[in-house]
């Protein structure tokens, strides 16, 4: 399946503002970028490094005044996510080296506060794949979601007292959970289509069965087709932007998602 996505940001700048981009998707196993276009206006010197991560990132100085980001790409991706019920845990002896940081507890997923909260939500489900699937189902279930935008992230133990939050918050708590009882699990941001309201998405990947695994606790209904933008351990690591100096609010943010024939 292929998809047209794409973002713009406009922004007004007091003062020259350092910039880290989040902005463009990298082709991989599951998609596979096929044309793209990156404008900035003005346009300003950029430096693109990849993370410890593996994402994509712009670095820059937004100057004074109006700013505007503008990115568009033709991405080839899978039309739906696999599903693998049964799929089996993997002990953390035999994890690869690479899984191993989304195990541990992170900013926003405390795992090591969940541990017997984790236990009891998975009693009497295979470990594994099926596991993960009861949390991501528990949370669809019990925090209600809240589509509107929420600039402040909030940490797992936060939204579970809470009862509501973003999918950003959603997906936190679902992490921490699989996290408590040894699942490698990851954040993931990035497009999804068909979503409303559209907007950037949050979601995560658990490690089962020798590789990672697609769950949305806020789209349990929803198989659509997804474009990967960052992937990291919470919140903290994928940021559409991270700016440096005194706050920047974007003035305007429009998200775009258009399969094509």
């Amino acid at each position: 399946m292929r998809l047209e996505v794409g973002c713009s940001i406009r922004m007004h700048c007091p003062q020259q503002t350092p910039l880290i981009l989040l902005l463009r998707p990298r082709s991989g196993v599951s998609q596979w970028v096929e044309e793209e276009r990156y404008v900035l206006d003005p346009h300003v010197p950029v430096d693109e490094y990849v993370d410890g991560f593996g994402n994509l990132c712009q670095r820059l100085v937004a100057p004074v005044g109006a700013f505007r980001i503008e990115t568009h790409a033709r991405v080839r991706t899978v039309p739906s996510v696999d599903v693998a019920a049964g799929a089996p845990f993997v002990p953390v002896p035999q994890l690869p080296d690479s899984v191993l940081a989304y195990l541990l507890p992170s900013r926003f997923c405390e795992s090591d506060r969940l541990g017997a909260m984790a236990t009891e939500l998975v009693g009497g489900e295979r470990p594994g794949y099926d596991q993960v699937a009861a949390i991501s189902r528990w949370v669809n279930q019990h925090i209600r979601y809240r589509s509107d935008s929420d600039p402040a992230p909030v940490s797992a133990t936060e939204v579970r007292a809470r009862g509501n939050g973003v999918c950003r918050d959603l997906t936190h708590l679902a992490i921490a959970l699989c996290r408590a009882i040894n699942i490698p699990a990851r954040m993931i941001a990035g497009y999804v289509q068909d979503l409303e309201p559209m907007d950037l998405h949050a979601w995560f990947e658990a490690w089962v069965g020798g590789r990672w695994y697609t769950f949305d606790p806020t789209q349990p209904q929803k198989n659509n087709a997804r474009v990967v933008l960052a992937q990291g351990r919470d919140a903290a690591d994928v940021p559409v932007y991270n700016q440096f100096g005194p706050p920047v609010i974007p003035e305007h943010m429009r998200i775009t998602v258009r399969p094509l024939n």
